[in-house]
């Protein structure tokens, strides 16, 4: 019985062994001829609507950029899809990498631009300090002068139509009447009519009669070279906003994003998604889609040397701090020049302004502002002229009027111009090739592939066999991937205007 048995179990078994490889054969046609991971992919990416992606290939499929022998699982619906993918994408892209060195400009600029408010309203405080407690006489006076000096400096920094040696002068200007009434010859306003007029004419002459000695023009000029520094580099960073800015929204041409399609996702429509573009392919691709971009190459790094001279002159040896807060210095030894040289300032005022006061006011020190008891009129010498400088002994009487704040800045302030300015120096190093890199961060965000089979745009290959171009306009005349006609017109424009910019400030 046994045996009437066993042959029908071996029919049976081979019968459903037969049916179930004809069964997988079934399931492995079905999978080679369906489109669901390009429908997944298609999804995941938010390409577009989803049932423009047939589940199976068609056979005859009328494509514009995708075209190949077979069956695929594009449509020319899809190809519009991709099209604005691929460009939404690259731009993106592009866009997130220029986001860190825009960032980068944008947070030093306004670093910088706080910064050199905190140094302006430290050095404004401690003058104005020095004129409430040593000048008491003149700082009620004084003070607005002090504010109308120390904004015209701010809107300097911030690149106003401002000038720095005018402003120092006018408010010196402004100043010598003050002194001239309340310390040269303090009293007078009280026993005379000291009009508009009185104090025109002080202002008028000031630079004539030189009551300050050197001291206005030491300390223009001081403000003049280390402001200017400050103010051209804020402009500099002003600058590469706007290149930036105009970079980001660039345009692709037609033709480039066909060739990114053909090289992003034509390999889905064999239903080859997990595929990598080859190395040299990218770099053609990109390359030529950035060529404009690429121009921009020689003049951005002639601008990225331009602000490291420009930080340096600034925030070397503390220029702008120790100009900035020299101030103090330069209005007390002013203001001392004009108390030793005060008779004779006032015999030239009584001259030019026909102001009358009988015999000069001694110099014997009445209050604070004044100087010690042995620095009399008497004892100035007959020859001596305010644009002498003072003797030697003289200045030593006067020591105890000198600041003696630290212009150089305290080692424990972390947070100071120089720490900033080396900083800054440091991440713009990584940025000065920019626009030259740009093609390869791009294709390394594309994650590619040389050292396997990968995607040359029409086939699976082992490795890209075309010519790998170089950057820029001149190179894509060599571009087999790439048809570059011209240069973009905004692109053009913006290379011009840098290279412009950085002939200005050469």
């Amino acid at each position: 019985m046994s045996r009437g048995i066993c042959p029908r179990v071996n029919s049976c078994g081979s019968f459903w062994i037969l049916s179930a490889v004809i069964f997988a054969v079934n399931v492995i046609d079905v999978d080679a001829y369906s489109c669901h991971e390009v429908r997944i992919a298609f999804q995941l990416r938010q390409v577009g609507p989803l049932h423009r992606v047939p589940k199976t290939p068609g056979t005859d499929v009328d494509l514009l950029v995708c075209k190949h022998q077979g069956p695929s699982c594009c449509t020319r619906k899809m190809e519009e899809s991709y099209q604005l993918a691929v460009k939404r994408e690259t731009l993106h892209n592009i866009q997130s990498y220029s986001y860190e060195l825009e960032h980068l400009i944008s947070g030093h600029s306004d670093a910088f631009q706080d910064m050199f408010q905190y140094l302006l309203s430290f050095s404004q405080g401690h003058l104005s300090s020095l004129l409430e407690g040593t000048y008491s006489s003149v700082s009620r006076h004084a003070l607005p002068h002090v504010n109308q000096l120390f904004s015209s400096l701010s809107l300097y920094l911030r690149g106003a139509n401002v000038s720095v040696e005018a402003s120092v002068h006018q408010f010196f200007n402004n100043l010598f009447p003050l002194v001239y009434t309340r310390l040269i010859n303090p009293g007078i306003e009280g026993s005379m009519m000291m009009g508009s007029e009185m104090g025109d004419c002080l202002r008028m002459i000031r630079q004539d009669v030189n009551p300050f000695g050197p001291h206005p023009d030491v300390m223009a000029q001081e403000l003049a070279g280390a402001l200017g520094a400050g103010r051209q580099l804020g402009l500099a960073l002003e600058e590469g906003l706007e290149v930036m800015n105009a970079t980001e929204n660039v345009n692709m041409s037609k033709e480039c994003v066909k060739v990114l399609v053909k090289m992003v996702y034509c390999s889905h429509c064999r239903g080859l998604t997990l595929i990598k573009p080859c190395v040299g392919y990218c770099l053609n691709v990109m390359r030529g889609c950035l060529a404009s971009l690429s121009e921009l190459d020689q003049p951005w790094r002639r601008y990225t040397s331009l602000l490291e001279q420009l930080t340096h002159a600034m925030a070397g040896h503390h220029s702008l701090e120790l100009a900035l807060l020299g101030v103090r210095g330069h209005v007390n030894e002013a203001l001392l020049y004009a108390q030793l040289h005060g008779p004779l300032i006032t015999a030239t005022v009584d001259k030019v302004c026909g102001l009358s006061t009988g015999e000069p006011p001694s110099m014997q020190p009445t209050g604070p502002e004044v100087i010690t008891s042995t620095v009399t009129s008497s004892s100035l010498p007959p020859s001596a002229a305010p644009s002498q400088p003072l003797p030697e002994q003289w200045l030593g009487q006067l020591a105890h009027l000198r600041s003696s704040f630290p212009l150089k800045p305290s080692k424990n302030n972390k947070h100071n111009l120089r720490t900033l300015s080396r900083e800054f120096l440091m991440y713009l190093q990584r940025y000065k090739s920019f626009f030259a890199a740009l093609p390869e961060m791009l294709c390394e965000g594309e994650n590619v592939v040389d050292d396997s089979t990968c995607w040359s745009g029409d086939d699976v290959v082992e490795s890209y066999t075309g010519r790998v171009v170089g950057n820029g306009l001149h190179a894509q005349r060599q571009n087999p991937e790439v048809n570059v006609r011209s240069p973009n017109p905004t692109l053009a424009e913006v290379k011009e205007r840098l290279e412009l910019f950085n002939q200005i400030f050469c």
